[in-house]
């Protein structure tokens, strides 16, 4: 029987048994109702109305007043006459009342008065009687039916209760036990379920459903494992290290340059938790620190490979998939990936070295040629002309421009070498922006700038390379002169704390475009259209001189007002 049909069946005998129950005690009930009006109304009355009348006649009968009220009773007693021989009694009332009127008191008339009277009652009692007896059978017989009929409906409803759930839910667990069985590939299970209903019919498409997904598995299970050992040749045969591993942080597959740099043979690795492995392997201890350390910043990883050693930028790369059917990504492992930049790192050596060389060999003739302009310059060798003295001067800027650049080429080339050695001493902040402020004075005049300097007392000391330091704010300086308009002022302000004193630079040029802000410490960087000397290297070095000494430095910037560039360094007592 279908499952439609169950319901269908169930629940309209239930309903039935309902409707049956409410009209059979509705039928009772208005019978009852019945019995009950018709005792009220047909033989309570008759005894109310013999009842006034014997009231009466206590009251003595001669009196007109009693006979009216009298009469009256006997009116409505005649009325309502609904028992058998109470008419006959109703009469002989009657009867012996119309005599009493037209005749002397008798007290023989009145006695007969008074027994049919009572005769009356006594009928009438006898019919409440017998109908309370009726009613009562009735009441009896209603309360067995509708016990019965509830008892039945209860026996069916409970009956249900007890089995129709199960037929249904039953089923619906056996099809998704099998449905889970199916998403974890055990496309062998089957649902044993004959029965003629949707639920046989379901299982029937689900067991035809099962058995393709079986002959399709069955059928693709050599192409899988071709395409698996396709996907293991070429990850050996990529020339870049690459390990990974599951989402237990077990190693899945290691393929060979990985396993040569490492030292360790892939059979060796697969399937242990690669926590083990580098307990007593330092390499991998080092690959797998991200993992659980926090990740600092990214340096290339130095690998003795090759017989040298060689230079490798690490890259882990976490597999994650949105499960069919569902909405949240689950993590499969991590991939990691190293990528072999040793001629890179190479070429950047020898860009480096060849720099310092070219740098270091300018150096000496280039001052050379400033000594030698400056001898001219002396009257003892002999005077100049005017046009001698202006072409002096030129090779003199030229020459020291040529010396400021490569100096700052040697200070790149000693800060990407790790060459350049920092000698801190303690100091006083005011001497180094004095320093600063002499280099840059005939700068200033020249263009008539005004330095204004504000700088509060009792500043405490600084424990910094001296030299290098007040090379950074003569620095800072010059360029706000070179980038000020002329009859400008340029602010030097310095500020302390109990930790850190404050170092600002601010002068009222054409300012930086919001667009060139975060670029203008990268290195060889300069603001396209700028006309002003320089290589675009001072300010690179100045932050990286800054922050090597535990400092931080800024800029703030609003193009067509100005610029202030700020420098924050440690007090010694907190070093």
């Amino acid at each position: 029987m279908r499952i439609q049909t169950k319901l269908v069946l169930a629940l309209g005998a239930l309903f039935a048994l309902v409707a049956f129950l409410a009209i059979l005690s509705g039928i009772y009930i208005n019978r009852l109702s019945a019995d009950t009006k018709n005792i009220l109304v047909a033989n309570y009355n008759s005894v109310s109305y013999s009842r006034e009348m014997l009231l009466a006649l206590d009251e003595g009968i001669q009196s007109p007043q009693v006979q009216q009220k009298f009469e009256v009773q006997l009116k409505r007693q005649k009325e309502n006459i609904t028992e058998p021989d109470e008419l006959e009694a109703t009469e002989r009332v009657n009867a012996d009342f119309e005599q009493i009127k037209n005749a002397p008191p008798d007290s023989f008339l009145t006695r007969q008065i008074r027994k049919d009277l009572a005769d009356i009652m006594l009928l009438n009692m006898q019919a409440i009687q017998r109908k309370s007896a009726i009613a009562g059978k009735t009441a009896d017989k209603a309360i067995v039916w509708i016990a019965v009929s509830g008892t039945l409906c209860f026996i069916i409803a409970f009956t249900l209760l007890l089995n129709l759930p199960a037929a249904i839910s039953n089923p619906i667990k056996a099809l998704t036990s099998s449905i889970r069985s199916i998403t974890s590939k055990n496309y062998s299970q089957r649902i044993y379920y004959n029965k003629p209903d949707e639920f046989g019919d379901m299982a029937k498409a689900f067991n035809t459903m099962a058995q393709k997904l079986e002959e399709y598995n069955n059928s693709n299970l050599a192409r899988l494992m071709n395409e698996k050992q396709r996907i293991e040749t070429l990850i050996n045969n990529i020339h870049e290290p690459v390990i990974g591993l599951d989402e237990n942080k077990k190693v899945i597959f290691i393929n060979e340059e990985a396993a040569r740099i490492t030292n360790i043979q892939p059979a060796d690795v697969l399937g242990k938790p690669v926590q083990d492995l580098a307990v007593s392997n330092d390499l991998i201890r080092m690959l797998i620190r991200d993992f659980f350390e926090p990740v600092a910043a990214q340096v290339p990883l130095k690998i003795y490979a090759d017989n040298k050693e060689s230079y490798f930028d690490k890259a882990i790369i976490p597999i994650s998939i949105v499960p069919t059917g569902e909405t949240e990504a689950r993590h499969l492992g991590d991939v990691i990936f190293l990528k072999n930049i040793t001629p890179f790192k190479e070429l950047d050596y020898a860009k480096t070295n060849f720099i310092a060389t070219v740098s270091h060999e300018l150096k000496t003739p280039i001052s050379s040629i400033k000594m030698s302009a400056q001898l001219l310059e002396n009257h003892r060798i002999g005077n100049l002309n005017a046009e001698q003295k202006e072409l002096v001067e030129s090779i003199q800027d030229d020459a020291a421009r040529l010396l400021k650049i490569t100096s700052e080429l040697l200070n790149v080339t000693q800060l990407e070498s790790g060459k350049l050695q920092l000698q801190p001493v303690l100091c006083r902040p005011e001497e180094l922006i004095q320093k600063a402020l002499q280099i840059n004075e005939t700068a200033a005049a020249s263009r008539n700038i005004h330095i204004q300097v504000q700088l509060p007392p009792d500043l405490p000391f600084l424990n910094v390379d001296a030299d290098k330091t007040a090379w950074i704010f003569s620095n800072l300086i010059s360029n706000a002169i070179r980038y000020s308009h002329e009859n400008s002022p340029v602010t030097v302000t310095v500020a302390a704390s109990k930790e850190e004193i404050r170092f600002s630079v601010k002068d009222h040029g054409q300012g930086i475009a919001p667009f060139y802000l975060d670029k203008i410490f990268d290195r060889y960087f300069r603001i396209p259209g700028s006309k002003k000397e320089g290589t675009g290297l001072g300010l690179s070095i100045s932050k990286e001189l800054i922050e090597a000494q535990g400092g931080s430095i800024g800029v703030h910037s609003e193009f067509g007002a100005g610029t202030e560039f700020t420098v924050t360094l440690p007090v010694a007592n907190n070093n």
